[in-house]
């Protein structure tokens, strides 16, 4: 198995998601993205080509990341676990047709005022359609609600 973070537009590869996710899995591909999401993606491509059985926890940024990699490469994704995904920030037409079938797990705080929740809830749910869409007490960092999952079992 494949595990990788993908972090936000303003997070890094050692910032508090990061560091949790690197302790609880030593393996976790956990690269630092810089640049316009062109340049991200390219980065992302090459880091996973090839890779196959491959996990995804994206925030924000790194959510919608995930999940455009994920629906360019259905077949090499085995989960989704997206933090607080920018998903509004694209167009995601092109996909309406052939939707992801791996799991994904959404998580959004009710508080969050950064991505619009409703919107992300409507294309998540265009997009995926094994999907389990959490709306959380929290705003669009999920500090508190990361502390409380159970990344262990997510990613088992």
């Amino acid at each position: 198995m494949t595990r990788i973070f993908i972090h936000g537009l303003e997070g890094s590869s050692k910032g508090y998601k990061a560091s949790l996710l690197k302790k609880l899995f030593p393996d976790l591909i956990c690269p630092q993205f810089t640049g316009p999401p062109e340049e991200r993606m390219q980065m992302l491509e090459e880091i996973l080509e090839g890779k196959g059985d491959i996990s995804i926890v994206g925030s924000s940024l790194g959510g919608l990341m995930a999940a455009l990699y994920a629906l360019q490469h259905s077949d090499a994704i085995d989960r989704l676990i997206l933090l607080a995904p920018a998903l509004p920030m694209m167009d995601w037409s092109a996909f309406w047709d052939k939707p992801l079938k791996a799991p994904v797990k959404i998580y959004h705080g009710i508080h969050d005022d950064v991505v619009p929740l409703a919107q992300t809830r409507a294309l998540a749910q265009k997009l995926f359609t094994d999907l389990e869409f959490n709306e959380v007490d929290d705003d669009h960092r999920l500090k508190k609600t990361v502390r409380e999952l159970d990344f262990r079992a997510l990613l088992s």
